[in-house]
């Protein structure tokens, strides 16, 4: 079905996008908001009973008193407003991007047959139990007796997030790679707020209402899954964007990338909690961030990974058993080969667009369903100016594809 109704499936990957995109900025908007705050509380002496900090803030052309509580206020305020709508609704609209994207196009985006040659139905479970069994662990972890030093527990999950790119890029191709490390760490962030923070909160909130003082060991919980939050949306944000940037995803190397990418989120998070925190503007973090980047961006240069095996789908075997798919594969290789190449002739471009290479019978077999959108279905490609085809040809392209339903 996902080959069939190519233009339904990709209406509603651009839907769930945007709906992705959108509750994605409402949930780190007020995830940074309120380490902000936390960071900034100013604590005068006059501060009430049981009041750790507060902090006036203008905005909109309104003024803002905010006091934040050691645990909880001696009585709960008629209306108390939480924050999680925003965490689920981004992980369940991410969940299905990627249930649409990667597991209903499995053998196009999700599996290597260099790497791991598996069924669509194999991938997909290793796909689900990993992201599973890393919150799990992820959990366990935090949870121990380890986990109690704040400082060696974040060092412990760097390590195991390093690990987990490199066996990421050893089973899945170079794009689902980085997208699931991606959704793994942002699962992580999710279950958190699901599993942890939300149900400490439910917790001193019904001890209040029965009269019992507040444990406050339920907010420190929720304020050291909090911060992971904080330090971990950047990567998140590159890991998911990384799709439209192969110099990132299809090189040798991509797994030391993501390292990378890991300790810029926290440099740029460090820039920013120390400011808040009034500990001034630390530059040098800066500096740091520019000089991984680089190394990121020298790692890029190495070889890029398109896919060379030589089996196709029943699908793409229809196609190139096609009585026109000798003129199909002349239109695509005169026409868009000079960017989809694997040494790219185009000025200005390092490498092909997301990676797609379109120099043999068995890439434009493999990538047919992108050609028929982009090229036949609508004009996106070639870019204007870069190519032209006739309404002949995008004609013969989408004659070419529907026919293999």
């Amino acid at each position: 079905m996902y080959y069939d109704y190519p233009l339904l499936w990709d209406w509603i990957e651009f839907a769930l996008r945007w709906l992705h995109v959108i509750t994605a900025i409402a949930w780190i908007g007020s995830s940074f908001y309120f380490i902000a705050l936390d960071l900034g509380l100013r604590r005068p002496a006059d501060l009430g009973p049981g009041v750790s900090g507060e902090e006036w803030q203008v905005h909109g052309g309104g003024f803002y008193h905010i006091q934040k509580y050691n645990v909880a206020p001696d009585r709960l305020p008629e209306h108390l407003i939480w924050f999680k709508w925003e965490s689920y609704a981004t992980w369940l609209s991410g969940a299905a991007l990627m249930a649409v994207v990667y597991y209903l196009g499995a053998d196009l985006y999700l599996i290597d047959p260099d790497k791991l040659d598996v069924l669509p139905v194999q991938a997909i479970a290793i796909s689900a139990a990993s992201i599973g069994v890393g919150w799990v662990l992820y959990d366990l972890l935090c949870k121990s007796k380890f986990g109690e030093d704040n400082t060696r527990l974040m060092i412990a999950l760097y390590v195991i997030l390093v690990v987990l790119a490199w066996g990421y890029m050893q089973i899945f191709s170079g794009r689902a790679a980085f997208l699931h490390l991606g959704a793994l760490t942002a699962t992580i962030m999710t279950a958190n707020v699901f599993f942890i923070i939300i149900p400490n909160q439910k917790i001193v909130v019904a001890d209040m209402k029965a009269g019992r003082t507040p444990d406050p060991k339920y907010g420190k919980i929720a304020k050291q899954r909090s911060t992971h939050n904080n330090y971990l949306t950047l990567p998140v944000l590159f890991l998911m964007l990384s799709n439209h940037y192969p110099l990132a995803f299809a090189t040798e190397y991509a797994w030391m990338i993501a390292a990378l990418v890991f300790l810029m989120g926290v440099t740029i998070r460090h820039f920013f909690n120390t400011m808040h925190a009034g500990g001034g503007m630390l530059w040098w973090t800066w500096g740091a961030t520019a000089g991984l980047f680089a190394v990121a961006v020298w790692l890029s240069t190495a070889p890029n990974v398109h896919a060379t095996a030589a089996t196709l789908s029943p699908r793409a075997e229809r196609l190139m058993d096609h009585p026109d798919f000798p003129l199909v594969a002349d239109i695509v290789i005169g026409n868009c080969s000079y960017c989809h190449g694997s040494e790219v002739a185009w000025p200005g471009l390092a490498g092909a667009p997301k990676g797609v290479i379109l120099e043999t019978e068995f890439e434009i077999a493999t990538q047919a369903r992108g050609i028929y959108l982009q090229s036949a279905k609508s004009h996106a490609m070639p870019p204007p100016g870069a190519g032209w085809l006739s309404p002949e040809d995008r004609a013969l392209l989408a004659e070419w594809y529907e026919s293999s339903r």
